[in-house]
């Protein structure tokens, strides 16, 4: 055989490894366990290779592969390519310990706004070299399709390939400001409740579903103020037009507003952070993740011990 081949050809790594497990391992099935991979692949690569540096590398026999001279003066060569992508790896991975580039992390608006920002700036203060990129929104993003590396959600997710902790509860309650206080005054029953004003969601149906749970049917016609966007639902009910649900730690942080009827048992939300299973590889997706568990665990620690 002409065993001249072009210096600038590029062989293909997995061709290379094929040769090498079964070198190792002497036999094709043996070589495609150590791969993962199945024996008419792992044949197709060492073909391959034969094609490409036009020699016969292995002697087929009965009780397994045996190297040709071509394969064993070959083997060394292999050997030390396989040495070289190791030691690229491990500088590569070196390099990965620094923590720097870009996390996009998707919440809610609501969490986005008052949550996320005391949760993040110590971060930011810790790792300046790393960026974020905040989706403030409450739309699912897909972690699947990297829409986004990590996710804060309301509920645990359910899809397949993702890494995904719970890190608090946020209790929730009926709130009012002075100003719709002084002019309503505030209900005390559910029967005095239902001739209050109350903001709802337009198209959102978990207000209506948070009724049917109290045996009260309620359409959402029976909502004169309705918004989907829950910062601005908050704003609405602190500029006094009506009775808001919204967050216990929220309004114990709004000057103004109050909660009313504490005795309802609205069931808290779960908070999930989640990030795609491959990502957590990645040193700068894995420190923000920690971080960001961390800091709602924090946050939320007395709410979740009630």
């Amino acid at each position: 055989m002409n065993t001249a081949v072009d210096p600038n050809h590029l062989f293909n790594w997995d061709h290379v490894q094929a040769f090498l497990a079964a070198a190792e391992h002497g036999s094709v099935s043996a070589a495609a366990r150590a791969l993962r991979c199945s024996q008419p692949t792992l044949g197709r690569h060492i073909r391959a290779l034969e094609e490409e540096l036009d020699v016969i590398l292995f002697e087929r026999r009965p009780d397994g592969l045996r190297l040709t001279r071509d394969g064993t003066d070959i083997l060394g060569l292999a050997r030390s390519m396989q040495n070289s992508a190791q030691q690229l790896a491990l500088r590569a991975a070196g390099r990965s310990e620094r923590i720097d580039g870009t996390v996009r992390v998707t919440a809610s608006q609501m969490i986005a706004t008052y949550a996320l920002p005391d949760i993040l700036a110590p971060m930011f203060r810790d790792e300046p070299a790393l960026d974020y990129e905040i989706l403030a929104m409450d739309s699912t993003h897909n972690l699947l399709k990297r829409e986004a590396d990590i996710a804060i959600r309301m509920f645990r997710p359910e899809q397949n390939d993702v890494i995904t902790r719970k890190v608090g509860e946020i209790y929730l309650g009926l709130f009012a400001s002075d100003a719709y206080l002084e002019r309503h005054g505030a209900p005390t029953t559910m029967e005095a409740f239902a001739e209050h004003i109350v903001l709802g969601y337009d198209r959102d149906e978990r207000i209506l579903r948070g009724f049917a749970e109290f045996g009260q049917t309620v359409k959402r016609e029976d909502f004169p103020i309705r918004c989907d966007d829950q910062v601005a639902l908050w704003h609405l009910g602190r500029a006094g037009m009506g009775l808001c649900f919204g967050p216990c730690f929220l309004g114990e942080a709004t000057e103004g507003m109050h909660q009313v009827m504490t005795e309802l048992a609205i069931p808290p939300l779960e908070i999930w952070i989640t990030a795609h299973s491959e990502l957590r590889t990645s040193r700068r997706i894995r420190w923000a993740y920690d971080r960001l568990a961390e800091g709602f665990k924090t946050r939320f620690k007395t709410l979740s011990a009630q």
